[in-house]
């Protein structure tokens, strides 16, 4: 059977993943979101041929902290992140409800580095390298409808607390000590080469189960637009991230001091960009790069002049490599008898 590796490069593309940029860098230390923006870029709500899939995906993410906190640090204050992933697609052929299934897992690995002035603080490291949580989607369902070229697919994803923690509260590296649930829905229109896609997922934390600080819901939107001629695809692309809801630190169980006071209750970025990608046969290759070009970050607990929220601003370029490792094999053909 001949691979859609048009396909294989949607699916791949759900599963792509990052990690809370330089953990440590803004927001006192709560990271601004589990999966980096833009992940989605370049995905689609349609799904590979039976089979075992595997993606390799590298970006990295160079950015400054921008927010009232700037007014009093500068501008120039660096937060530099590489990420790699490694990631498997699985579809084996099931449907349900009219839908076709498959279960996507990852596993991001990180380095960061943060300068100017909070790289003084020792809670703020300058360096720093480890595993990010692991990324399970064991549900999700794709439903064409019609002939009409439209799509949908709808799944529930978390990163497991299995990373690399460190520090008093377990910010002092690029793991999170806690749960993050992640439903998604994604709608596409897919004919005549063209991908058409929003991709929408909000992440859902549990508290952090050192300090039991619970960091608010996260509104992530990535938008494809491509189009595909002979084995190149090309067109625009961009995301819009937002915290959704304030942080909670109840009194008499959160560990950290000031409580929300002194993390940013709402942010949001907003960035577009392009992407390219060639499809080699056995495997496809993307590449999207981003600029980020409208941010915000507040905390409308606090005094305008007390008020140190940030968030990250910045360029992101970002690479996946998708191919096929095993397909089941195809029924025998009847032999042919002739006189």
């Amino acid at each position: 059977m001949k691979l859609n590796y048009k396909a294989l490069l949607a699916a791949a593309g759900v599963a792509t993943f990052a990690f809370s940029p330089a953990a440590n860098a803004y927001e006192a230390g709560y990271p601004g979101w589990a999966q980096k923006p833009g992940a989605l870029i370049g995905s689609s709500a349609g799904v590979p041929p039976p089979g075992i899939y595997m993606f390799n995906q590298v970006f990295t993410y160079q950015t400054n902290l921008v927010g009232p906190l700037t007014n009093v640090i500068g501008t120039h204050n660096g937060v530099h992140a590489a990420v790699d992933v490694q990631g498997f697609v699985f579809v084996p052929g099931w449907t349900f409800l009219g839908a076709t299934y498959d279960a996507v897992i990852a596993q991001p690995f990180v380095m960061f580095g943060v300068s100017g002035p909070l790289n003084l603080n020792p809670n703020f490291p300058s360096e720093n390298g480890g595993i990010h949580n692991t990324f399970i989607a064991p549900v999700e369902l794709s439903w064409k409808l019609g002939t009409s070229g439209f799509a949908v697919k709808a799944g529930l994803g978390m990163y497991v607390p299995d990373g690399t923690v460190q520090g008093p509260t377990g910010l002092n590296n690029v793991g999170n000590p806690w749960w993050t649930f992640q439903p998604e829905l994604i709608v596409s229109y897919l004919g005549g080469g063209w991908n058409l896609t929003a991709a929408m997922f909000v992440e859902i934390n549990t508290e952090n189960s050192i300090d039991h600080y619970t960091t608010g819901d996260i509104f992530h939107v990535d938008f494809t637009a491509t189009k595909t001629i002979g084995k190149w695809t090309v067109g625009p692309v961009g995301y819009y991230v937002a915290q959704v809801s304030d942080d909670k630190c109840p009194v008499l169980t959160c560990f950290v001091p000031g409580g929300t006071l002194g993390n940013a209750q709402r942010f949001h970025l907003f960035a577009l960009g392009g992407l390219v990608e060639y499809n080699f046969g056995p495997a496809s290759f993307s590449v999207w790069a981003t600029q980020e070009i409208s941010s915000g970050a507040r905390n409308a607990a606090v005094p305008i002049a007390a008020d140190i929220s940030t968030i990250t601003r910045g360029m992101t370029v970002f690479g996946t490599l998708s191919y096929r490792i095993w397909a089941p094999e195809e029924p025998a053909k009847p032999a042919m008898f002739h006189k």
